[in-house]
């Protein structure tokens, strides 16, 4: 395994150019731009020494829902590693074009809380490339230390849709679970992507504009399913235990701007909760928090 160190965060503007590169006829067949097929790249991206910007927070917080505090919001960590993230699924050792990719699930494994003075290591690499109906499935790992004690894990689980493809050989962390009915409705702006895209650097153009949604597909623009996960996490804050897992699987896509209705229950010691429409009974994110013993 190859570690490669970066000083600070990789700057994002370049990697989302260098993303959507592989994308254009021709173009994405060149060497240099065209990625390899069949194995995850045998590298380690990793920044030590990271320190939260309290602005950045401040907008996080006020983009995402989370009350101001001493500890960083569960997914916040995630913005340390997004540079990092983008690097790996732009080196054309990674096995898929990155604008390809749907994010289809998500586990955050958070070990303690993390102040926001802490100083944070951050490591990312992929693995477990596998066939999936319709394409394949690969993970983007994140973990998070503090010296030298592992606080946070994420998981990403990436889609990528291509000609064969077989079913999971192990089920999925959410399967059979439905999201519950509620009666707390959000109203999301057209903007919301770009404000969203703003503080995390994730500035996909299927998030941004109706324009640049529509040449990839989409009828409007889309919300990020990072932000869903994080404001989800908001609305149920004072719930949340010292240390505990969320899974989470994007289901449907949701179009800006528009209104969600987010719910929530208890199932036994386990919190479950949802995104859905408000117009239609389309879920576009089921969640489960499940708290260490």
């Amino acid at each position: 395994m190859v570690t490669r160190t970066f000083d600070r965060a990789p700057s994002t503007a370049p990697l989302m150019l260098k993303a959507v590169l592989p994308a254009i006829p021709v173009i994405g067949g060149l060497p240099g731009v065209k990625h390899a097929k069949g194995t995850v790249p045998d590298i380690v991206l990793e920044r030590k020494g990271v320190e939260t910007d309290p602005k950045h927070l401040e907008t996080y917080n006020e983009v995402c829902g989370f009350p101001r505090g001493d500890h960083l919001p569960t997914p916040y960590p995630h913005m340390a590693a997004f540079g990092l993230h983008m690097s790996l699924m732009t080196d054309t050792a990674f096995p898929f074009a990155p604008m390809g990719l749907v994010h289809l699930r998500n586990t955050i494994r958070q070990h303690r809380r993390i102040g926001v003075a802490e100083t944070l290591d951050v490591s990312v690499h992929a693995a477990d490339l596998r066939p999936f109906p319709k394409g394949s499935l690969v993970d983007v790992i994140t973990e998070v230390s503090v010296r030298g004690e592992l606080v946070w894990e994420e998981v990403m689980t990436l889609f990528s849709r291509h000609k064969g493809g077989s079913a999971e050989t192990s089920p999925a962390p959410l399967a059979g679970v439905e999201a519950p009915d509620g009666v707390v409705h959000w109203k999301l702006g057209g903007d919301l992507g770009r404000r969203y895209g703003s503080v995390s650097g994730d500035r996909n153009p299927i998030h941004l504009y109706p324009l640049t949604a529509k040449a990839f597909g989409f009828p409007s623009n889309i919300a990020h399913g990072m932000w869903t996960l994080a404001r989800s996490l908001s609305a149920v804050q004072n719930k949340l235990p010292e240390a505990f897992t969320v899974d989470v699987e994007f289901r449907k896509p949701i179009l800006l701007p528009g209104t969600v209705v987010f719910g929530s229950r208890a199932d036994g010691k386990d919190l479950v909760f949802g995104v859905k429409g408000a117009k239609k009974p389309i879920t576009h994110l089921v969640g489960q928090i499940v708290a260490h013993a």
